[in-house]
C-alpha cells in the first residue's frame, strides 16, 4: 500500500551526461529509460559503483549532469530514488520493522503506510517472522533483502541497485526478479550492477559495460549482439577443406560434419552465405545452417578487450 499523493506518477527517464568523477569515470554518456532494466556490467573498479553514487548523489561528479527526463535532477528528485548500495547501509542494531518504516519515512510515506507495505515485503519475501530481530542477527542473505525491501517501499520512481542480487540463493533470485519486472511494468527505470551475466541476460532490455572508467559498449542487448564478427554453424555432407581457402571468412573449428565459420566484414556476410550454400549443395548437401548468438560474457569480452 503507498500514499494517494505518490499514485499516477508519471513515468521518468534518467539520462546520464558527460559525467566525470575526478579522472575515474571518463566522460559517460548513457540512459536508463522509463520502464526498462539496464544491466551495469564491468570488472572491479571498472567505475560502476562512483557512476550510481553520483545518480543517486552521494558523490558530486567533477563535470557532466544526470538528467531526469531532460532536465538537470534535483534533490527533490533523487528523494524519490529506490537505492541499494555496494554496501549495506542498514543500522546493525535497530529492529528491521523500524528501520524500514524510518527509511520509507525519510522518502515521504506516512508511517502508517510505511509499515503496512514494510510488512507486505517481509511477508512476500519470506522474512515476516524477522520483523522484530535486529538486522545484525539475520543471515548475510537476509540482509540483503531488507537492504533491497528499503530500496522498493515508498512508491520509487527509480530504482539504482548496486549488486542487488549478492548473497541471494536461486530462489531468493528468482523472488527478486520478479518484483523488478513488475516494477518496469509500471514504468520504472532500472539500472542494476551485477558480474552475474546470465541475470542480465535473463532480465535486462540494456546494457552498459563499463572497463577502467570508460564505457565500451552501449545498447539493447539485441543491438549489442549484431555488433562483431557474425558466427555459423554449418553442417554438410562432404569436405569442409575448400572453406579455409575461401577469402572473407575464419574457419573457427571443424568437428567432423560439423564446421563453426566467422565473417568479420557484416557487409559481406549475405554474398558469402550464398557462395558457401551453393558450393554445399554442389559437394553432397547442405544438412543445416545455423547463426550462432554470442551471449553476453562473449559480447563483454570482446568489448572489454577491444
Amino acid at each position: 500500500m503507498i500514499d494517494t499523493d505518490m499514485c499516477h506518477r508519471e513515468p521518468v527517464s534518467v539520462r546520464v551526461e558527460e559525467l566525470i568523477r575526478a579522472f575515474e569515470d571518463d566522460h559517460l554518456n548513457f540512459d536508463i529509460p522509463a520502464g526498462r532494466m539496464t544491466g551495469f556490467v564491468g570488472a572491479d573498479g571498472a567505475g560502476k559503483t562512483t557512476t550510481m553514487r553520483m545518480i543517486v548523489g552521494v558523490l558530486k561528479p567533477t563535470s557532466g549532469q544526470v538528467l531526469w527526463s531532460g532536465r538537470p535532477i534535483t534533490a527533490e528528485d533523487r528523494r524519490t530514488i529506490g537505492y541499494v548500495p555496494e554496501e549495506r547501509g542498514l543500522y546493525p542494531k535497530q529492529p528491521v520493522i523500524d528501520q524500514l518504516v524510518y527509511l520509507a519515512r525519510i522518502k515521504g510515506a506516512s508511517t502508517q503506510t510505511a509499515r503496512t507495505e514494510a510488512m507486505e515485503y517481509l511477508d512476500r519475501f519470506g522474512l515476516a517472522d524477522h520483523a522484530r530481530e535486529q538486522v545484525q542477527k539475520l543471515s548475510l542473505g537476509n540482509q540483503q533483502w531488507i537492504q533491497v525491501t528499503a530500496s522498493l517501499l515508498a512508491d520509487p520512481a527509480v530504482l539504482i541497485l548496486d549488486e542487488p542480487f549478492s548473497g541471494l540463493d536461486p530462489v531468493a533470485v528468482d523472488a527478486m526478479a520478479d518484483v523488478l519486472r513488475e516494477k518496469t511494468a509500471q514504468g520504472v527505470p532500472v539500472l542494476f550492477s551485477s558480474h552475474q551475466l546470465d541475470l542480465i541476460d535473463r532480465l535486462c532490455d540494456r546494457m552498459v559495460i563499463l572497463h577502467k572508467g570508460r564505457m565500451v559498449a552501449n545498447g539493447t542487448t539485441e543491438e549489442l549482439r549484431e555488433v562483431g564478427p557474425r558466427r555459423y554453424r554449418v553442417e554438410a555432407r562432404g569436405d569442409f577443406g575448400w572453406l579455409r581457402s575461401l577469402p572473407g571468412l575464419t574457419v573457427v573449428d571443424v568437428d567432423g560434419t560439423t564446421a563453426v565459420i566467422e565473417f568479420p566484414d557484416l557487409n559481406q556476410v549475405d554474398r558469402l552465405l550464398d557462395v558457401i550454400v551453393t558450393e554445399l549443395m554442389n559437394r553432397g548437401g547442405l544438412v543445416e545452417l545455423t547463426h550462432i548468438r554470442p551471449s553476453l560474457g562473449e559480447i563483454y569480452r570482446e568489448a572489454a578487450q577491444s
